[in-house]
């Protein structure tokens, strides 16, 4: 097999997910990054959602990040999903779940005022809450095994921390169980170097551009 390419957007968490897969399952891969906001021609060509991430494979295209996972943990044994159908159902079901919590990040980045930041903080806190309360096996999703729900979240917990760190917001706080997780995952080798050196400091720099109520707050 030809040497995989990924095209990615150095700030978005699903590129970061593929990547972290990625060095999970040790594939040697080469990544290119874009301006999303000024997409190239090529990209353009070759994304038909005109999203990242997409992955190169032997000259195909795939794209749309669940899908990419999916196919990468397939075709690089041992799964990274449990073997019971229905419990890898569920896994998949609580993937999915913590997805809109990407969206809320991004809407708080973007949030011009206090008042539509705390109704964002809302939502999630309701999301957290119930994850909070699933989340009783340890030290990962499923107990002993790392697996693909321990990947899908981190990026979230990356930015969680994020927020702690730079603008004292924690909403993890009171959540021993998604807090114990957490600390956990972002621990781990491969989840460490899933993002660009500079990583924080683009974020920064998207939330001052924004305006955000964050960098005035």
């Amino acid at each position: 097999m030809a040497k995989l390419k990924l095209i990615s957007f150095k700030i978005c968490p699903f590129v970061q997910r593929s990547v972290i897969l990625l060095k999970e399952k040790e594939i040697d891969f080469d990544i290119a990054y874009i301006d999303l906001s000024e997409p190239p021609e090529w990209f353009l060509a070759l994304s038909p959602t005109g999203k990242v991430p997409v992955l190169e494979v032997s000259g195909k295209v795939l794209f749309e990040s669940a899908i990419i996972s999916e196919y990468l943990d397939e075709v690089n044994p041992p799964s990274l999903h449990p073997a019971d159908p229905l419990e890898k159902a569920q896994n998949r079901a609580w993937m999915e779940f913590t997805s809109p919590l990407y969206m809320a990040f991004f809407k708080l980045m973007m949030s011009k005022t206090k008042e539509a930041g705390e109704g964002v903080i809302a939502e999630a806190n309701k999301q957290l809450d119930t994850l909070e309360k699933i989340k009783i096996n340890a030290p990962w999703f499923n107990g002993d095994d790392f697996s693909m729900v321990d990947i899908s979240i981190a990026p979230l917990f990356m930015r969680l921390a994020f927020l702690k760190k730079h603008f004292k917001l924690d909403l993890l706080e009171g959540r021993s169980n998604l807090q114990a997780w957490s600390d956990k995952i972002l621990a781990r080798e491969s989840i460490i170097n899933s993002v660009v050196d500079d990583f924080e400091d683009i974020l920064l720099m998207r939330i001052r551009g924004a305006e955000s109520f964050l960098a005035i707050a």
